[in-house]
């Protein structure tokens, strides 16, 4: 986890890592692959063919954003910092900016994907060519893209294995990329933001999930103020993390 506001966060080692801001701008990383669990069949049969009840749907008709319900069709949000929207990560596109971004010094340590490009390449790579369970994107305030973010099924991840998951529980990753937007509150808007865009879009989507560093206050108290409450402590690989939930149903309240 990051500075007081989610500057930048996450480990893709683990993907068991939430992020918001520390006071020295760091952030945090995990060790499990959250493209490592098979679907269940009970959750495939909802995407077989109505008329071959015994056919399952390629792997890149599941990757066009059923788990996740279109994402990339979301839209933008307004917040207090302007408008924000999610894009969905290309390769070819963005590459150079988020292996950029990975390489920080105050982020490397967190998501171990510093290195050359092709490290960071083959993060998001796994990605686009799974199943769809987790979709990497940009975060875009006005026109810059200033953050990365991913969206994953917490109820498909490794994640699900250390709380008691509910059916289309989403998980978020965050980092913000840029070091002029850390430590000014801002990961805390976008936090909220964020959670706001998953529930207004996923409607079967009751809870969004993450787990900071139960020993990063700066960052526990980001997601607070974004809005998440603490649920509990959660032994992960790598740390013991406060499970902090934005439900549906306290979205107006907290």
């Amino acid at each position: 986890m990051p500075p007081t506001d989610a500057s930048a966060g996450t480990g893709p080692a683990d993907r068991l890592t939430g992020s918001a801001d520390t006071p020295r701008d760091e952030a945090v990383g995990g060790t499990e692959d959250t493209l490592e669990l098979g679907l269940p069949d009970d959750l495939l049969t909802l995407f077989r063919e109505p008329d071959r009840p015994d056919h399952p749907p390629a792997p890149d008709a599941l990757a066009r954003g059923q788990l996740l319900d279109d994402l990339a069709a979301w839209g933008p949000t307004s917040t207090t910092e302007g408008s924000f929207r999610l894009v969905p990560t290309r390769i070819d596109r963005d590459l150079a900016l988020i292996s950029h971004w990975m390489n920080d010094p105050a982020v490397t340590p967190f998501w171990k994907l510093g290195g050359p490009a092709s490290v960071t390449a083959a993060h998001l790579r796994a990605q686009a060519d799974g199943d769809g369970r987790s979709i990497p994107c940009l975060g875009v305030l006005g026109s810059v893209p200033m953050s990365y973010f991913e969206i994953y099924r917490a109820d498909l991840d490794p994640l699900a294995r250390h709380y008691p998951a509910r059916p289309h529980d989403t998980g978020v990753h965050v980092l913000i990329g840029t070091v002029a937007d850390r430590g000014r509150g801002i990961g805390s808007t976008l936090l909220r933001a964020v959670a706001d865009l998953v529930l207004d879009n996923r409607p079967r989507c009751s809870r969004v999930i993450a787990e900071p560093d139960l020993r990063n206050t700066p960052s526990v108290s980001a997601f607070l103020s974004g809005g998440f409450r603490f649920s509990s402590e959660a032994e992960l690989p790598g740390k013991r993390a406060a499970l902090m939930i934005r439900d549906r149903a306290l979205r107006n309240v907290l």
